[in-house]
């Protein structure tokens, strides 16, 4: 292996203008595929295919539609029933109505009307306002006397005391998943400022499409922003290091080229940039610049010894190379795990991550060498780097505690790990649709709003298949709807339910002369009597058309709920569909609950965005632990094959473990949940961490043959030498992971922070605890690692 390294250091430099050459062109061709890129709209498909509930849930859509795709628009204001106040509001909705993109509106400026017309026995709907008529005083008071007869629209679109008012916005289903749908809530919401500004009222925004446009549309900022911010850190603290703008300017390529190979590799393997496969350009600039780092100490460390610039980039590429390979392949098994989880979302993300690790390694590699080969030698004061006082201070301490007070660390490490299994015993595992915005944020704040009038507005599906044509109109699943809304008026969490059952109570209080008593289910014989007539249950006009299919066979009870956390959402679903399937499979004459698979029992399934969205966080959470207890097993066997030593494969692995578990403490003290976001710290932390160990070790096995196998002499020189790149990386890391604490996301800002705090500890573990070990190791256990190549 040494040779081959060494073949290929000498090769690079041989061969360098064919190789710029080569580079060049697929440069070229990086730029025009990544000009290629595109945004992903659509929800993040993290269920994989053969899942059930995914299954289900797809069905549903098929059948009904997007469950998401109403925005809605909420006002406070207790004068709206005056003739300016009420003009400005059916403006608004009237003038979102005319944007290409929206399906329907509803509001009390065309709020429908079911009246009977008695010549032809028919069911038909008119608008209960007339817009073509003028706004008087006198009408808005008759039309607010209508409405208080329709309890049908009561906390659905107003509250009882008529002081909240909701304008519902439904989006078609193209428009949905499609990048128009951004520019869509752009235009409403710039009318909606504009409806604030003319009447001095506050409005508030929510429903699905909105938090995922605004998701969306902030994360993208905050993403070219936080690469922006990436590549002007690493820029400064190399510009701070090495003192030298050739070398900001030449690693600043590398990167570019990096960042252009993670973008063109989306597009080439047919993917979009999504909210998680957009962190990828800033992380090559995090963990691409150490590589840079690393062949350069090497290059000036040698320089200083031999004066050959050629014999000392040589060197750096076949000595560093080798040590490089092998901590980039840590890395990017760290990312690469996560393509082994089934998920759509991971998947795309650890391909994309890992492959484009390795590749920047290969331009590091070829590309340093090659530029400086071009330029004069170091001159002292681009050398004056190794010669930081505040660094070798730091480096000389730690050299003094690993000789002489070793005890003391190991006592130190126990008493922190004992420390942070408590904390880590205390953390919680929950998610909330809208838990990574601060409670200041407009998203935050008008969700919360709309929550404390009308409950919530994600959607919670029940899908019912009457399991023959024509059935799902019977009295006998009216009736079991009956009981269903009943069991879910018992939960807070819920609107009510609107379904055909609704429909049917309205229709039965239009046919009694629409006296609000008689809004609800009648008998059997009352059913029989509006069958005289030609329901209004079928035809684009009706509000009730998405509630029932074609075959009058499968139809549904739409709820709206509370973002109230993936965990309680769990709960309720485990409590609700129990209970749900046994309404729907209760013979009604004997009381008995008959088999799923018996022709007369009925399905009724949970289903809805709610419900989705608590699988898809419980799914990830599952298989990102899985993927870190992976990419942790898959480092100890690469370890183990290293040293073909258990004793060295705990060595090794430890110094990158204990920060993890102390990071995961910390979450558990300062209340930092569980979730997607936070999980994948774990994985990425582990596989930069265990770069440090191979540099370290890579670097213990030269100084060891070097200085005749004296262990205390080989530690010094490698805390010495080593130490100064890996303090300069440990500091790149720190704060290239650090700038997404600037975020307004919470998750993201724990990534930013839980990772630059792990990585700064492996970098303490690296440079005290491991050579600690390494001083403690017996000369028959040092062979073993001298012998075996790395």
């Amino acid at each position: 292996m040494k040779n081959a390294w060494d073949w290929i250091g000498s090769n690079i430099l041989k061969h360098k203008i064919a190789i710029l050459f080569v580079l060049a062109l697929l440069t070229l061709g990086l730029i025009y595929k990544a000009s290629q890129i595109q945004l992903s709209y659509e929800l993040a498909k993290i269920l994989p295919k053969t899942d059930k509930r995914f299954q289900l849930y797809e069905g549903f859509k098929k059948k009904y539609g997007e469950d998401g795709n109403v925005m809605v628009i909420g006002l406070e204001n207790p004068k709206l029933f005056t003739p300016t106040e009420f003009d400005a509001w059916k403006k608004l909705s009237q003038d979102i109505k005319q944007l290409a993109g929206i399906k329907n509106i509803l509001s009390l400026s065309n709020l429908p009307e079911v009246y009977i017309d008695s010549t032809d026995k028919k069911f038909k709907t008119r608008t209960i306002w007339d817009a073509n008529l003028p706004t008087t005083q006198e009408r808005l008071d008759t039309l607010k006397s209508k409405i208080s007869r329709l309890p049908i629209f009561t906390n659905f679109l107003y509250t009882d005391d008529y002081k909240v008012h909701l304008l519902l916005i439904t989006l078609d289903q193209k428009t949905i998943n499609d990048k128009g749908r951004i520019t869509l809530v752009k235009k409403i919401k710039q009318l909606g400022e504009e409806y604030r500004l003319s009447t001095k009222r506050d409005i508030h925004f929510s429903g699905m499409p909105f938090i995922r446009t605004e998701y969306t549309s902030q994360v993208t900022k905050e993403l070219i922003i936080f690469l922006g911010l990436a590549i002007l850190v690493t820029s400064l603290i190399l510009l701070f290091f090495f003192r030298s703008i050739q070398v900001v300017f030449f690693a600043l390529i590398v990167i570019l080229i990096g960042i252009l190979a993670s973008l063109a590799t989306i597009v080439f393997l047919g993917f979009k940039i999504t909210l998680l496969s957009g962190l990828i350009p800033p992380l090559i600039v995090v963990i691409g610049i150490p590589n840079v780092i690393f062949l350069l100490n090497k290059y000036h460390e040698t320089y200083i010894q031999t004066q050959d610039k050629l014999f000392s980039l040589k060197e750096s590429a076949s000595k560093v190379g080798r040590t490089l390979f092998l901590a980039n392949l840590t890395t990017s098994i760290g990312f690469g795990v996560f393509s082994f989880t089934g998920s759509g979302l991971l998947v795309e993300f650890g391909i994309v991550a890992s492959v484009n690790v390795m590749f920047t390694f290969l331009l590091s590699l070829l590309l340093i060498p090659i530029f400086f080969s071009f330029l004069a030698p170091p001159r002292p004061k681009d050398l004056a780097h190794f010669e930081s006082k505040r660094v070798n201070l730091f480096l000389i301490r730690i050299e003094n505690w690993v000789l002489n007070h070793r005890k003391s660390i190991y006592g130190t490490v126990i008493f922190l790990l004992m420390v942070s299994v408590y904390g880590l015993l205390q953390i919680k595992a929950i998610g909330f649709i809208v838990d990574d915005l601060p409670r200041e944020n407009a998203i935050y704040t008008d969700l919360k709003f709309i929550e404390k009038h009308f409950h919530g507005i994600i959607p919670f599906e029940i899908s019912v298949d009457a399991k023959s044509p024509g059935k799902a109109l019977s009295p006998e699943i009216l009736s079991k709807m009956k009981r269903t809304e009943k069991l879910m008026a018992k939960y807070p969490e819920f609107t009510t339910g609107l379904s055909i059952l609704t429909a049917t109570k309205y229709l039965y209080q239009v046919y009694r002369g629409g006296d609000p008593k008689y809004f609800t289910l009648p008998g059997i014989d009352e059913l029989n009597k509006l069958k005289d007539f030609q329901s209004s249950l079928s035809g684009k006009s009706n509000l009730f058309a998405g509630f029932i299919d074609k075959e009058k066979q499968h139809t549904r009870i739409s709820y709206q709920m509370a973002d109230a956390g993936t965990v309680r959402t769990k709960e309720l679903y485990q409590i609700l569909q129990p209970k749900i399937d046994s309404i729907f499979r209760t013979d009604p004459e004997t009381g008995v609950i008959l088999a799923k698979d018996n022709p007369n029992a009925y399905q009724a399934d949970v289903t809805g965005n709610s419900v989705i969205n608590s699988f898809n966080t419980e799914y990830l959470q599952k298989n990102l632990i899985e993927s870190t207890i992976t990419a942790i097993v898959l480092i100890c066997l690469l370890m183990a094959v290293l040293f073909r030593s258990w004793k060295m494969v705990l060595i090794s692995t430890l110094p990158s473990l204990i920060p993890l578990i102390i990071t995961a403490g910390l979450m558990g003290y300062f209340n930092i949940a569980l979730k997607p976001s936070t999980i994948l710290i774990f994985s990425i932390a582990f596989g930069i961490s265990s770069d440090g160990t191979i540099y370290f070790l890579t670097r213990y096995k030269e100084e060891w043959l070097k200085n005749q196998m004296n262990v205390k002499r080989a530690v010094q020189i490698t805390i010495q030498k080593t130490g100064v790149s890996m303090f300069y990386t440990a500091m790149i890391l720190f704060f290239g992971f650090f700038i997404f604490t600037a975020s307004t996301f919470k998750g993201t800002q724990a990534l930013g922070i839980l990772v630059s705090i792990t990585l700064l500890m492996a970098m303490i573990c690296n440079l005290i605890l491991l050579p600690a070990f390494l001083m403690g190791l017996n000369k028959k256990e040092i062979d073993t690692i001298i012998e075996e190549e790395i």
